[in-house]
């Protein structure tokens, strides 16, 4: 949900690269040494980068084949990605979200099948849950190793703001529109959102239709049953999406800010607005920017709950997961297996807890008294392993074909410049397959 862009197979196979567009920063190696006995390990770059930085380090001290960092800024990676993957600029390993992020280079027979890897090295599958492991199996196969941690969407609050303005963490929605109206009054913005980035606004879709319509709802719709979206339940969501821009959540100007330039973060930080809803990085972004705000005054709840609607309220959305895959044509498999090992090490899972990140390997639950913040940590653990249902975020799940006219549809009626029914329209056009 974090950061997308729009992959095209066209785009993946073909031959034209724009080699000027890229900028990949490598770490610790000079370009001479880069060129012999490397593995170029391409990662997004955003504040998780320290760990990752850590673990080729801890790599490198006893491997003959160095590994090399390289990372591409967030807003970026998936475009720049998808640019470099079949040139002379592609890594060996990559991050992505598994699924639909990576079938279009599965059916480009670019990646290398992982089984026989964990032929050899089984803790590579049985040392992560298998319900996250098997979002990056493709077509019974296996591309991808989990890394970093699952990633579920919360709402954050800014605690000395909420309490200046006499507001708690809403359970229900009618609680939202209240907090929304009493943050207004006492002059902040209620609500956060990165809308220049619009993946951000996908998050209130993908919980409202869940809260309103359950789970079921969306996965017909991806499943091809176009008319889920003209169903009541889907006009009730956005319905309630209406109702809560038409409230003055976000603001006036939420179409020209991100997050991924620090812009929504910030203005939760610095006590311009009382919530943000995001992925849990939200946390470890903190953490980094504004450390004394991520000590003191970050607050966190679940989604709230929908009057009549047919979700549980402890069903989640967000990303199972982020991932590494491995190109076919990387020249050290070998290299890589044992790198790869290092993703269910304690030490991967004790700095991953250590910037606010849930690892989701066997060992997590006996580690998390060693996070940042052991609150949080179990906060999360404890949410994700009671949520009746984890909704994969639309534009992973959906085919990275339907990325850009999704994100459109989703900006344009959040903005008001899209009514109901050709938001409907927009979605029944989206390829599911």
């Amino acid at each position: 949900m974090k950061q997308r862009a729009p992959f095209s197979r066209a785009a993946v196979v073909g031959g034209a690269v724009l080699a000027l567009v890229v900028s990949l920063s490598g770490c610790g190696e000079d370009s001479d040494a880069a060129g012999r006995d490397t593995i170029h390990v391409l990662v997004y770059g955003d504040a998780a980068n320290k760990v990752e930085k850590e673990l080729v380090a801890t790599f490198n001290k006893t491997s003959k084949v160095k590994a090399v960092l390289d990372t591409i800024p967030g807003a970026d990676y998936q475009a720049k990605l998808q640019t470099i993957i079949n040139s002379k600029q592609a890594p060996d390993v990559f991050f992505n979200w598994g699924g639909g992020s990576i079938k279009p280079f599965v059916d480009a027979g670019l990646l290398l099948p992982l089984d026989p890897f964990i032929d050899k090295d089984p803790d590579l599958k049985a040392k992560f849950l298998p319900s996250v492991f098997n979002s990056a199996v493709v077509d019974g196969t296996s591309y991808g190793v989990p890394m970093r941690g699952t990633q579920p969407v919360l709402l954050f609050n800014n605690g000395k703001v909420l309490k200046k303005a006499g507001v708690e963490p809403p359970k229900t929605w009618d609680d939202l529109l209240a907090a929304v109206k009493a943050l207004k009054a006492d002059g902040v913005t209620p609500i956060a959102l990165g809308g220049g980035d619009r993946w951000p606004t996908l998050m209130w879709f993908e919980y409202l239709y869940d809260r309103i319509g359950g789970p079921e709802l969306f996965q017909k719709a991806l499943d091809g049953d176009k008319d889920v979206w003209a169903s009541p339940d889907s006009r009730k969501a956005l319905g309630k999406i209406r109702e809560l821009v038409d409230a003055g959540a976000f603001g006036t100007n939420y179409d020209s800010v991100k997050f991924t330039d620090q812009g929504s973060p910030t203005l939760l930080a610095t006590g311009r607005a009382g919530f943000e809803l995001m992925g849990s990085w939200e946390y470890s972004t903190q953490q980094d920017a504004h450390p004394e705000f991520a000590r003191s005054d970050l607050g966190y709840s679940a989604f709230p709950s929908v009057e009549g609607g047919k979700g549980d309220q402890a069903n989640i959305v967000g990303n199972t997961n982020n991932f590494y895959s491995v190109l076919k044509k990387t020249k050290h498999p070998q290299a890589v297996a044992e790198f790869l090992k290092l993703m269910y090490s304690d030490q991967f899972v004790k700095a991953q807890l250590g910037i606010g990140n849930l690892p989701t390997t066997t060992n997590t639950e006996g580690l998390l008294d060693t996070a940042a913040s052991p609150e949080f940590a179990k906060f999360q653990y404890d949410m994700v392993k009671a949520a009746p249902a984890f909704q994969l975020s639309w534009d992973q799940a959906y085919p990275q074909s339907a990325a850009t006219a999704m994100y459109q549809s989703l900006q344009q009626f959040f903005n008001g410049s899209m009514d109901e029914d050709a938001f409907i329209e927009a979605m029944q056009a989206l390829p599911t397959s």
